[in-house]
Formats: structure tokens, sequence, C-alpha cells
């Protein structure tokens, strides 16, 4: 068959490009989000809908107050009056206007035998608990909407990296993935709640405080307005400047994660060799350049906030100043309030222009991820047919293989490998340190693509399986066993829900592993912690074994599974080995030669080339590579007794 096309290898960028900051805005990303907010389209109609009532009510309070000030001063600014004894200019007569008109001739006409006060307190006091709870509606509908989405892609995240090929946790750093379903997804969550929305809103909030303004009095809204160009050319040198900054924290916040992260990885060994007053300096150091590259952000920020309240003091004096001569009293109230509101949003643009990038350099980050396509991918929907006679029958045609795409030809771990293992045949597989052994594990159990070559389970290439189907005929035992938080029952059956109570236990006591667990005080319920730390390694080697025969598949493959157990327990799990691998395929991959006597072949590999295979007594018999090793090895198993013996 066909091999599958490569993907090249995409070069990761160190922990400071990944800090680095993009554009506060990208319609490229957005535009990539959609699919994850199309299904809450009825929530974002909802939000924009609840935004123009919330905008008039915003608008009520001022002229409410002015109302009230034009009863209770009737004599300011009478000359040339208009309707209802206002001045002539006290609202232009725009298009549009009449609105206004028409909500001042309401506030002036209360109910009958209501006072003015009462009537234009109490409309005061509804319009406040009205805008209360819309700003409630909508901060929480547009939030939740947020969250909603982001749990999509939070989900879309955390399912894409379970697809993607062992080569990409090679390079690929645990602490950058964890970051792209955790922080990234949150940044862009703050976006929807704080950032992108909340942007929009105020610079349409801002125009619509500008167009009334206009309508009440064009020519104070002129002289009111000349300072809007100088804040303008303020934030865009602010925008300008800050991003620096901002890109320098995080570069330093990245640095000091970095840090951390290894100093508690590595606790034991900072401990052991007393480097704790070494460590502590190299952190001082960080701390500190991430201490002045804040002050350097809080500067801006200092400065954004004294110019913006420089320009509200000078605005409000052009409005008493000007507005004097052009207007009444109620007029400058409402230029005064609706300026104030005007300026509101400008103070918060550092923090805003802060989400928004981040927003936007987690969006391109998860999108890197999620367009990195998995090497290794089902090229088949349907489980193929397979010769009932030949279940558990593994072949090896002619592999080659090198990790990376761009790997030298010098770099080939396995070298034209052929090999048969027939259904319920027991093999091991023999060899130095890098002579290839895991990787026929990891191409056997598809983890990787052959580069060329062909590898088969039940006479069918592993690449015309279904990754999940295939990996249910392979049970695998690694030397380096994890097991994950929950109960000991659940580590066993991994999930399957066909394994019951006396399954797990039956496996567990083929093992022999039923007597320290029922000596456990919750039994097969206790509990195990992060990474299995509550068992000794002995006992997490054996519950590995236990979850492997739990699963009942057709090859059983160890790899270097009793590296780590002594002598006792391995002699347990041999006695326990020999009954579950009755009728099933094994292959095991060994560095100790004495547990691997009773298979019926052994292939020894050296530089990723098969040199030798037969049984263990024909291979000694014939003196080669495996000879040798074994030779060798007992002599380094026995030298520690003669040198207890004084010989």
């Amino acid at each position: 068959m066909s091999q599958p096309a490569k993907t090249p290898a995409r070069p990761q960028p160190d922990h400071q490009e990944e800090e680095e900051l993009g554009r506060a805005y990208d319609g490229r990303l957005l535009l990539r989000l959609w699919p994850y907010v199309r299904p809450y389209r009825r929530q974002i109609w909802a939000t924009l809908l609840l935004f123009l009532p919330i905008f008039v009510l915003e608008l009520a309070p001022a002229w409410i107050v002015k109302a009230g000030m034009d009863l209770v001063l009737p004599a300011a600014g009478q000359g040339a009056s208009g309707p209802a004894g206002l001045p002539a200019d006290a609202i232009s007569h725009a298009f549009g206007a009449e609105v206004l008109h028409a909500l001042q001739a309401w506030l002036a006409a209360p109910p009958p035998g209501v006072p003015v006060a009462i009537w234009l307190a109490g409309v005061y006091f509804v319009v406040s608990v009205s805008l209360g709870l819309l700003s409630w509606l909508h901060q929480v509908i547009m939030a939740t909407t947020g969250q909603h989405a982001m749990f999509d892609l939070r989900s879309a995240v955390f399912a894409h990296i379970q697809k993607l090929p062992m080569s990409f946790f090679d390079t690929m750093p645990v602490g950058r993935l964890v970051t792209r379903a955790t922080n990234d997804v949150e940044n862009l969550a703050e976006m929807f709640s704080q950032g992108l929305v909340a942007l929009v809103t105020d610079v349409i909030k801002m125009l619509g405080f500008a167009v009334v303004l206009f309508l009440v009095s064009p020519k104070l809204t002129l002289y009111t307005f000349a300072i809007v160009p100088v804040m303008a050319f303020a934030a865009f040198v602010f925008r300008w400047k800050v991003r620096e900054a901002y890109r320098a924290v995080r570069v330093k916040i990245a640095r000091i994660n970095t840090q951390i992260q290894e100093t508690v990885t590595g606790m034991k060994v900072v401990q052991l060799f007393s480097r704790e007053a070494r460590n502590l300096a190299d952190f001082d150091a960080m701390n500190a350049d991430h201490r002045n590259a804040w002050h350097q952000s809080i500067r801006y920020d200092s400065l954004l906030f004294s110019t913006i309240e420089v320009a509200i003091g000078i605005t409000m004096a052009v409005i008493i100043g000007v507005g004097t001569g052009l207007a009444e009293a109620g007029i400058m109230y409402v230029f005064i309030d609706y300026m104030q509101r005007f300026f509101m949003p400008l103070r918060d643009l550092s923090a805003k222009y802060s989400v928004m990038q981040s927003a936007m350099a987690s969006t391109e980050r998860i999108f890197e991820l999620l367009d990195t396509e998995p090497r290794v991918r089902d090229l088949v929907d349907d489980t193929p047919a397979t010769d009932p006679a030949g279940r558990g029958s593994v072949e090896f045609e002619h592999v080659w293989f090198r990790y990376g795409a761009d790997a030298e030809d010098g770099d080939w771990i396995l070298r034209d490998v052929s090999f048969r293992v027939a259904p319920g045949e027991k093999v091991a597989f023999v060899g130095a340190t890098g002579a290839g052994k895991t990787t026929i594990i990891k191409l056997l159990t598809r983890l990787y693509d052959v580069d060329r070559g062909c590898v088969r389970i039940d006479g069918v290439d592993v690449r015309d399986y279904p990754q999940l189907e295939l990996r249910k005929r392979v049970a695998t035992v690694l030397q380096d066993v994890f097991l994950f938080s929950g109960s000991i029952a659940r580590n066993i059956a991994l999930g399957r829900s066909d394994l019951d109570g006396p399954a797990i236990e039956r496996a567990a006591r083929a093992v022999e592993a039923h007597a320290f667990i029922e000596r456990l005080p919750a039994g097969y319920q206790t509990e195990v912690r992060e990474r299995g730390s509550n068992f000794s390694t002995g006992q997490r080697q054996i519950l590995s074994f236990a979850r492997a025969l739990a699963h009942g598949a057709g090859v059983l493959v160890l790899d270097e599974a009793t590296s780590a157990i002594d002598t006792e327990t391995e002699a347990a799990i041999q006695r326990g080995i020999r009954v579950l691998m009755e009728g099933k395929t094994a292959i095991a991959i060994a560095h100790r030669l004495s547990t691997i006597r009773d298979v019926d072949r052994i292939f020894v590999l050296v530089g990723g080339r098969i040199v030798e295979s037969g049984s263990h007594d024909a291979l000694l018999a014939s003196d080669g590579v495996y000879a040798r090793l074994y030779r060798l090895q007992a002599e380094r198993e026995d030298a520690p007794g003669l040198l207890a013996a004084g010989l």
C-alpha cells in the first residue's frame, strides 16, 4: 500500500518567542473563531439588542437632572426664549432632535397631583434600577456566551492533543500544551467579556455621546471636542509604547515560570546537590527583571491616566467658559456628564488593549496547535477482515525507520528489519541501548509510522486498522509506568466499562497484585496519588501488568517490564505471566537476559539490524553476540556477591 505523506516538522519557538505579542486586533483570527461562536449566535444577538436600551438608559440620568435644573432655575438664560421657556439654542433643530424635545416635554409634565420633584426622583430611580438590571443581564449573557464558546474550543484543543503523534510530544514541552488548553483559552474568554465586545461597545457609546451632544448644541460640541484629536494622538503613542512594555513583562514572567517548573520538577536533584542558593540567586535576578519590566508598564499606564484626567479638566473648563454664553445650566450639566462618560473608556484603554493583545497572541498559538496535522492518522474507518486462524500474528517486512523528518541518512534506527511471530509464540528482543528494541514496539502499536516497509498484525498492515481497533489488539506494559489519579480499580480498567470488579480482581490475582491490594485500607478503591507516588516502583509495575492482562488483547508486549522489580517480585510476576499468556502472542524487551530464557525465540539487534535469532540454548551454543552479552551480564550480577564474600 502507499505510505502516507510526511508532514514537515514545524520548528518550535523558544519560550521568549512564545510570549511575543501580536496585533491587538486580527480579523483573520477572529474569523477562525467564528465556528466556535456560531452555535451561540442567539445569545450574541441578545447582547446586541440589549445594547441600545442600555445606552438610552445611560443617557437618561443627565437629562432628568437637566429637566430638574430647568424647573429650579427658570430664569437662567432667558432673553430669546423658545418652547417651554427654554433658550432658542437649548436644543438644535437638527435631524433627530425631535426625540430630545419630546423627552424634555415628557419630563416637564408629571401626572396630575404628583409634585415635579417626586416625579423626577421616581423616574431617576426607575432608570437607575432598569439600567442596573439590563447591564447585569448583558454582562451575564456576554460572559456566558464566551464561556460556552471557550468550552467547545478547549474540548477541541484537548481532543486534538490526544490525536497528535508521539513525534510531536518529543519536541513540545508539556507546559506549553497545558498553557494552550488553560491560560490561552482563558485569555479568549476574557476577550469576550472585557476585551473585544467592550472595545466595540465603548466606541459606539463614544460616538453616540458625540451625536447627542451635537444635537443639543452644535457650537458647544465643536468647542468641547477640540481636545479629541490631541487625545487620539496620545492614544496612538501609548499603543506604540505599551506594546513593548507588555511584551517585556510577558517574556520575563515566562522565564520565571520556566525556572519554577525546572526547580520543582528537579527538586530531588536540587536538594541532593545543594543548589538551593544558586537557584535562589538565579530566581532573584529573573524576579528583578520582571519587576523592572512592570515598572515601565506602570509608568505608561500612569501617564495615560494622568493625560486623560488633564483632558477631562480642560474639557470641563471649556464647557464652563464657553457654555456660559451659549447654553443654560441644564445643557451645561448634560455636557459635563456626557463628556465624563465619553472619556471613561479611555481610562481603561491600557487594560483592554492588554486583554486584546494577549487574546490575539493566544488565538494564534491555539490555531497553530490545531493546524498541526497528525502524522499518524486513520486511513480507514472500518476494521478490516482478518484470518481467525492467524489471530495474534506479528510480522515486520523490510522495515526502515528514523526519528524526525529531517534526520540524515545515517540516523536510521531500524535498518531492513524483517521477522515473523506466529500466533501464541513468545519472543524477545535484546541488544545494547539504542539498538532499536523499543522502536519496534512503537511501530507495532503505530505510535509512529514506518518510513519504508510494512508492519502487519493478523496479516493486515497496521495502517489499515483504525487506531482504536489496533490498540485493542495489542496490550503494552511499559518500563516507565504511569498511573492516573483515581482508584486502583479504575487504573486497571482504564476506562473500559466492560471490565467489572471480578474481571479486575482476576487480572490482579494472576500477576499476584491482589495480595498487596487487599491489605490496603480501601482495597481496590484506594485512591492513587499523582503519578502513583503512594506505591513503590515494584507495585506500580505489577499494577501495569494487571492493567495489560485485564484488557485481553491477542498480542502482549512487555517493554523492559521487569527492570525495576526485585528478584522475589519478579518470580511472582513470571508465574502469573506464564498462566495468562497462554494462547497469546508475547513480545518481550529486556536488558536482564535471565528473564527471557524461557521464550521460544530471541532476536538480537545490533545497530538497528537483526544479527541473530534462536532459542536461548541455541544462541549460547553459537557463541555469538548473545552469548557474549549473556556472559558479560552474568559476571556483573555475580560481582556484588563476590565482593560481599570478600573474594
